[in-house]
């Protein structure tokens, strides 16, 4: 079984270095394998990198991997996110943000939390039959069906394999509400989709912005939209309609804090109606592939950065509590809350002001049923 040593960092992991494109430094094996190998340095020269110990090498490509699904639909009744479902139209991003919790679950495929997660996305194969014949389960309940809440549904392999479109058009032939979270321009193609359910109160986009600077993003999310791209999202998702709020998620002390107040006065010029975010989440894995990435690119203020990630986490990389895992507690977290708090209220962007998506409209799949009186 693959051993953690006590900064999370996996015991069995492979040098670190700098995968062009590529988030993550490392690619550690499953914490479900019994055996592992492990990648050594043959002493041939490579690209240059940060500095001599971190040189750029050459990353694994992405390979798209059909996924047998079963069901569609997931549930969840964690008390402190505001949906009970759930569409994840991929496993795995390639947009490789480097700080994402989903990528511990890589590690049930027996793939690694770390470049494998990146680079080897499955996809969800027979979406519209699985969708039609959930939707249409006797008992079935609408409610908003939220998506993008564990990996991306407009990375770049959505431009081909149209997987996301697909599930939109079903929601929207049976006028089911659906709310998206996106870092990916991808999402304006699909923005006739949104804007007619929007008009009908069925569609609300948040789109992520984590920085506004640029060099940040391409170390801290490789293969996501431009910071400017994103500000012109929120501008073209707003002027089509289609309630649009911003995510400053993860907020990260010491590597993006500083910027939470010119965050929200971007995406509030740009159009955005509300603003929510959420504090770094480093659970299993990405905990050490975390670190790593800050050895590589902040060396020196790595241990600050983790120092501060444990004083607001109860002294450990993360805590898992519902009601806490988001925000965090302590000086670090409550300072950053009250920042928040107090720049939203006052470019009006405060949650839970804006009206919920509708639920009447559902039209469930299959034939009408004849009524048997009049």
């Amino acid at each position: 079984m693959t051993e953690f040593n006590s900064d999370g960092r996996s015991a069995a992991r492979i040098a670190s270095g700098v995968f062009k494109g590529r988030g993550a430094t490392a690619n550690p094996p499953s914490r479900y394998l019994a055996r592992v190998s492990e990648s050594v340095d043959d002493g041939w020269p490579v690209g240059a990198g940060p500095d001599e110990d971190h040189p750029v090498v050459m990353a694994p490509a992405t390979r798209l991997l059909p996924d047998r699904t079963v069901t569609l639909i997931s549930r969840n009744q964690s008390p402190d996110i505001p949906f009970d479902r759930s569409i994840n139209p991929y496993k795995g991003c390639e947009h490789g943000c480097v700080y994402c919790f989903a990528r511990p679950t890589h590690a049930y495929l027996d793939l690694s939390p770390g470049l494998d997660f990146e680079t080897k996305i499955f996809f969800k194969t027979g979406v519209r039959e699985h969708l039609m014949a959930e939707l249409g389960r006797p008992g079935y309940r609408c409610a908003v069906m939220a998506m993008g809440t564990n990996t991306d549904p407009y990375q770049p392999a959505e431009r081909t394999l149209r997987i996301t479109r697909t599930i939109l058009e079903v929601l929207r032939e049976h006028r089911h509400p659906v709310s998206i979270v996106t870092k990916g321009q991808l999402i304006l193609r699909d923005i006739d989709i949104l804007a007619d359910m929007a008009a009908d109160g069925l569609a609300s986009v948040a789109v992520s912005v984590t920085t506004l600077d640029r060099s940040l993003k391409t170390a801290l999310e490789p293969r996501t939209a431009d910071p400017a791209a994103r500000l012109r999202m929120i501008r073209a998702l707003a002027k089509a309609g289609i309630p649009t709020r911003a995510m400053l998620a993860p907020v990260i002390p010491f590597v993006n804090d500083h910027e939470i107040e010119r965050i929200a006065e971007a995406v509030a010029e740009a159009g955005a109606i509300g603003m929510g975010y959420i504090l770094l989440r480093l659970p299993l894995e990405v905990a050490g592939l975390f670190r790593d990435w800050l050895d590589v690119h902040y060396p020196e203020r790595a241990e600050r950065v983790m120092a501060a990630i444990r004083d607001a986490r109860g002294g450990r990389a993360y805590d898992a509590t519902w009601g806490k895992r988001m925000r965090g507690e302590g000086p670090i977290a409550d300072l950053i809350a009250r920042r928040f708090a107090l720049v939203v209220r006052q470019l009006g962007l405060d949650e839970g002001r804006h009206e919920p998506l509708r639920t009447d409209l559902f039209r469930v799949p299959g034939p009408r049923q004849e009524r048997l009186f009049d």
